[in-house]
């Protein structure tokens, strides 16, 4: 913590996610993502198999995965840089860590599978803890102090579970069962959820939260909204940003750095 913002990758071996559907499904399309968001400057890279975009056809634990494995196997060849499974399935988790993956991606935050927190233990890996609560638009009051309460229930579970806090990082979970005005409420007060003295990762590229703010333009026109809450989180101290564009993230983030640092 502390130091640049580090930028994470997003690899979707899907056939529906909302913004890459199918581009990546293919290994050699893949293999060659991979590579490309490594040269681009990515920290890490995250792959997922199941779609999480509103409306999504849940897959079997099998299918899921038989789409991210192959890529986890070849990673180390591929680039040299960590790679997250992006899941909230222990049974998955446990395929990805095994196929050599370094870190889970929980958009659950340890409080949907049971058996997550145990995988993550076993393996000693660090995780990601997404915010997760589908009735957070009707429970009304402030909403960072709602995130932070989930959250030290998340961390509970951790600790209970023999997983030191510090392998742990924090998501707010833009998107994810909030309102338009609480995704922007959250971003403009991110940095207050450094409190809880985790890591902070946000994940807004190309969602409609940015969609719905700027006239309802389609996921391919939405770079500049996600650039715009990059360097927010940045001057904001967060930690992780996860995008799809990593070379236009982290060029907005290095020079929002070097305003916001500069002698």
């Amino acid at each position: 913590m502390g130091g640049p913002a580090q930028i994470f990758g997003i690899l979707n071996v899907t056939p529906d996610s909302f913004f890459d559907g199918a581009q990546f499904a293919a290994p050699a399309a893949a293999r060659e993502q991979v590579q490309r968001l490594a040269r681009e400057g990515a920290a890490a890279i995250d792959v997922g198999g199941q779609s999480t975009r509103p409306g999504h056809a849940e897959i079997s634990v099998e299918e899921e995965i038989a789409r991210i494995t192959p890529i986890l196997w070849e990673a180390a060849a591929l680039a040299a840089v960590p790679f997250s499974a992006d899941t909230y399935r222990a049974a998955v988790a446990r395929a990805a860590l095994e196929a050599g993956a370094h870190l889970i991606n929980d958009i659950h935050g340890f409080q949907g599978d049971a058996a997550m927190v145990g995988v993550v233990a076993e393996f000693g890996c660090p995780a990601i803890l997404m915010h997760h609560d589908r009735e957070f638009p009707q429970r009304g009051g402030d909403p960072i102090e709602g995130i932070k309460r989930f959250f030290t229930r998340s961390l509970e579970i951790a600790a209970a579970a023999g997983v030191p806090a510090e392998r742990l990082i924090l998501d707010p979970g833009i998107g994810f069962f909030k309102t338009t005005a609480q995704n922007l409420e959250i971003l403009r007060r991110i940095g207050e959820l450094k409190s809880l003295g985790r890591p902070l990762l946000v994940g807004v590229s190309r969602k409609s939260l940015i969609g719905r703010v700027l006239g309802e333009v389609e996921p391919d026109d939405r770079l500049e909204g996600t650039l715009a809450t990059t360097v927010l989180a940045v001057q904001q101290g967060v930690d992780f940003i996860r995008v799809h564009d990593v070379q236009a993230n982290l060029r907005a983030a290095r020079m929002a750095e070097a305003i916001l640092h500069s002698p």
